[in-house]
């Protein structure tokens, strides 16, 4: 396989993720300190530890592969590059938030306010299509400041749990899109590198499938089979096995997390016993 070039944020939440994610589908490279590249030693890739808003940028120049960013990141940029795949964490928001004092009654309420945004295009062409005309400040950080000193009205940020919003005195009042950390590709990448790239999202596809599920094991009555296997129809059919008992069997079987508590009370009201779940490594199709 050819090596691939990977982009990640060199510091944060997100870049412990991608890295704690690289590990988890067995990918092993050298990491500390102040390194800015890394070569993995059991897998054709290189780490390129950068600032998040540049790793699109490096993308798009094919100075880098690939890259792991915010998806808020990656719409701002505008640059040509393909969203190959959603990864499922460093999870947010990104919203429009005013004073708490004041009143708010609907969009109409940023018609010629001034908004301080670090993400002035995703913002413009939100207030565009809901016809508001808005003046747009830009700035790099430290948004939520912007209107206690008298720079903007309002502001548009990431929110996660909305503590920081509230600690600057303001409120959330609309949210214009979601995020998530994302894989996106340099979309001219040669066939070898292709390969590379289908090998290392068949991995993460497993590991992000484990995530999503829990394997289950339980024990049930024969006579009570059916309406257990109704309730834990599994991946295509639960696994059935005899035990000593020749009137009892074993069930084996995967239940979606956000399931979980919903069909275990199902099973139990259905006669299940001696109940196991277990984490799922990896799931692969």
């Amino acid at each position: 396989m050819s090596k691939l070039k990977i982009a990640i944020q060199k510091k944060g939440r997100l870049s412990e993720k991608t890295l704690l994610l690289l590990q988890e589908c067995n990918i092993r490279y050298p990491n500390g300190g102040d390194i800015l590249k890394s070569e993995s030693s059991n897998f054709p890739i290189e780490l390129l530890f950068l600032r998040d808003d540049d790793i699109s940028k490096y993308v798009a120049a094919n100075l880098a592969d690939i890259g792991i960013i915010g998806e808020n990141v990656y719409r701002e940029a505008k640059q040509e590059v393909d969203l190959i795949e959603y990864l499922g964490f460093a999870s947010c928001r990104l919203s429009l938030a005013i004073p708490r004092h004041f009143e708010y009654k609907g969009l109409s309420f940023f018609q010629n306010k001034k908004i301080a945004t670090s993400y002035p295009n995703i913002l413009e062409n939100f207030l565009y299509k809901r016809g508001i005309t808005a003046s747009i400040e830009f700035i790099s950080g430290s948004v939520e400041i912007a209107p206690s000193i008298g720079l903007a009205d309002a502001i548009c940020d990431i929110v996660s749990s909305g503590s920081t919003l509230m600690a600057n005195g303001l409120k959330e009042v609309e949210k214009i899109i979601d995020s998530q950390a994302v894989l996106i590709a340099n979309p001219r990448l040669s066939i070898k590198k292709k390969k590379t790239l289908d090998e290392l999202t068949f991995r993460i596809k497993a590991v992000l499938k484990a995530k999503e599920n829990k394997y289950i094991l339980l024990n049930a009555p024969n006579d009570k089979i059916k309406d257990i296997i109704k309730i834990l129809p599994g991946m295509k059919s639960p696994t059935l096995l005899p035990l000593a008992n020749k009137n009892w069997s074993s069930l084996h079987s995967v239940i979606q997390e956000d399931q979980f508590w919903k069909i275990i009370d199902e099973l139990k009201q259905a006669g299940a016993e001696g109940i196991l779940v277990a984490p799922i490594e990896k799931m692969i199709f």
